[in-house]
């Protein structure tokens, strides 16, 4: 029997007149791995959190969830909070208490469970999920990945039968993403325990996944096993957006037209290229985008920056030049110090110690507003922070009355900017109504609507599918191409390997390489692509799949 069933559902949002979920029918076996993913607003959240009674939205709604055969409206309390645990996608929403003991103890405190009960359950979890270290620490001192990892451990110690997680990698790190990503493979071989998991990080996910749901437009378009997936998404609709966001190893055996068994890991991958290609052309002549002298943008000499007197340095002597017309992007660990880079850059945070101009003019040379006004604009990590009114049209006008443009003026550039990022459809709803990647869409809009000449972006591949980062590049590129400089701080190898200009890597305080993406991920182990890491050795500075599936056909005498 399945422990999650799933029949002729479909739901729509209270004030809604569209379907965000239109006749799913699903069934998830005891014990399975199962991946959901698909665009953008196709409805991945809304379907987890109808399966979590406690986090489900209101609206209207027919068909039936069923927990073990149960109607989901129809089990206890304590099976509702205990039995179907949930991950969140933003750590910081889930975390409820200020030490890590506490956010431990809290849901079975809230259970009533005995003191020596509590004491024994989170002795156990802290022990198997490694937090003994930190467990006396304030919840607010954690890393990015360690709050992530709090937050599945809490949900754990209730001990449920199947877990549902929102994209909880989008703001990890790739190194605490692939971490968090085999914990969750460990809990489903050694417990047993159902997982039911939305991502569209997908390189980690497919190989471990029993089944893949693939949605499409609030439905079901495929659920069947991952390496099958690829193949059958071709078939049934080769023009779908989701073909973008496969692992690399299933687009470039697809690219490669191959035969037999789809690789999904890099292991299989560098097994197809060896098989079945050749390596007499190691490298190919992929120009590598040099800044010459120029104008520089931004620069910062010599930086320190600390939050309060007794605390250590983020920024420990930062020297970085940024030059006009440049896509720069910095990678880094989790809490290095790669947003309040981004914030000192902004004016938010003030130096104590060192330089920092914008176009060769210090912070305090800009008066007023003018900083903000056709300079530079900030997009948060959280998009949400961007959002002041109940709808995005009236959001997307304030930024409109800030730069004084005229009512013909407004309307031309709302539409153009909705047009460009696909979300005119949602410029009567409520910002916090959209999906995670539709909140980072409006509110790019409302950064764009500033028209600056720098460009401050944290995160903003953060909840979106693959191919809305497509449109993203384009944007930036567009961008570029009309002289603006754009400074992404991100966690996403794949996209900036390939469409940036100069990755750069932040540790302890400073800017420790910069280098052209080819050379960059080329040289790293672990902050590199897939695609680099299946050919390395074979082929050379082969650093995105398009360029691996250059070289095998440059090798076999095929067209490219």
């Amino acid at each position: 029997m399945a422990i999650i069933g799933i029949k002729s559902l479909s739901f729509k949002y209270n004030g809604s007149s569209e379907y965000a979920l239109n006749g799913i029918d699903l069934s998830v076996g005891r014990g399975e791995f199962v991946v959901i993913c698909g665009e953008s607003g196709c409805g991945k959240s809304t379907l987890l959190r109808l399966i979590k009674r406690q986090l489900a939205p209101k609206g209207e709604l027919t068909g039936g969830v069923f927990y073990d055969g149960t109607p989901l409206a129809d089990i206890s309390e304590r099976a509702a909070a205990c039995d179907i645990g949930f991950v969140m996608q933003n750590p910081e929403n889930q975390t409820v208490t200020d030490k890590v003991w506490h956010e431990l103890a809290f849901g079975l405190e809230s259970l009533g469970e005995t003191t020596s009960a509590i004491r024994r359950k989170v002795a156990e979890i802290s022990g198997y999920f490694g937090i003994n270290e930190w467990y006396h620490k304030r919840t607010d001192e954690l890393s990015g990945g360690q709050k992530q990892l709090l937050n599945l451990a809490s949900v754990m110690v209730m001990q449920p039968k199947v877990l549902l997680l929102d994209e909880p990698t989008s703001q990890l790190d790739p190194i605490a993403a692939s971490g968090f990503i085999q914990t969750l493979k460990k809990l489903n071989n050694e417990l047993g325990l159902t997982i039911i998991l939305v991502e569209h990080r997908l390189e980690e996910v497919f190989p471990i996944a029993d089944k893949v749901c693939v949605m499409n437009k609030a439905g079901v378009l495929l659920f069947d096993e991952p390496k099958k997936i690829g193949a059958l998404l071709r078939e049934r609709d080769p023009e779908n957006n989701m073909l973008y966001g496969l692992p690399a190893a299933v687009r470039i055996f697809r690219e490669l037209r191959g035969t037999g068994d789809c690789p999904l890991t890099v292991r299989e991958g560098r097994s197809y290229l060896e098989s079945n290609f050749t390596n007499s052309l190691r490298e190919i002549a992929v120009p590598i985008k040099n800044n010459p002298e120029r104008e520089k943008a931004v620069e910062i000499d010599e930086a320190f920056f600390r939050y309060e007197r007794d605390l250590p340095d983020i920024l420990d002597g930062l020297t970085l030049d940024i030059y006009n017309n440049e896509f720069l992007c910095i990678l880094g660990a989790n809490g290095a110090g790669k947003t309040t880079l981004l914030g000192v850059i902004a004016g938010t945070n003030r130096l104590y110690r060192g330089r920092l101009r914008i176009f060769g003019k210090k912070l305090k040379e800009y008066s007023g507003v003018t900083l903000y006004r056709n300079n530079i604009a900030y997009l948060p990590q959280n998009p949400q922070l961007m959002f002041v009114k109940n709808n995005l049209r009236d959001d997307l006008k304030e930024v409109t009355r800030l730069m004084r443009f005229s009512k013909e003026e407004t309307e031309t550039k709302i539409n153009a900017v909705c047009g460009e990022l696909n979300i005119a459809h949602l410029l009567e709803r409520h910002p916090y109504d959209l999906s995670g990647g539709e909140q980072q869409k409006a509110a790019l809009a409302k950064l764009l609507l500033l028209e600056p000449r720098v460009i401050l972006l944290d995160e903003p591949t953060k909840g979106i599918d693959a191919y809305s980062k497509r449109i993203l590049a384009g944007i930036l590129a567009n961008l570029k191409a009309h002289g603006k400089t754009v400074i992404m701080v991100t966690h996403d190898v794949e996209f900036a390997a390939e469409y940036a200009d100069r990755c750069a890597m932040f540790f302890d305080g400073k800017i420790v390489s910069s280098e052209a993406p080819q050379i960059f991920f080329s040289e790293n182990n672990f902050y590199t692509t897939s695609a680099s890491r299946m050919s390395r050795g074979f082929y050379e500075r082969a650093v995105t799949s398009a360029q691996v599936v250059q070289l095998c056909k440059l090798n076999s005498g095929a067209d490219v």
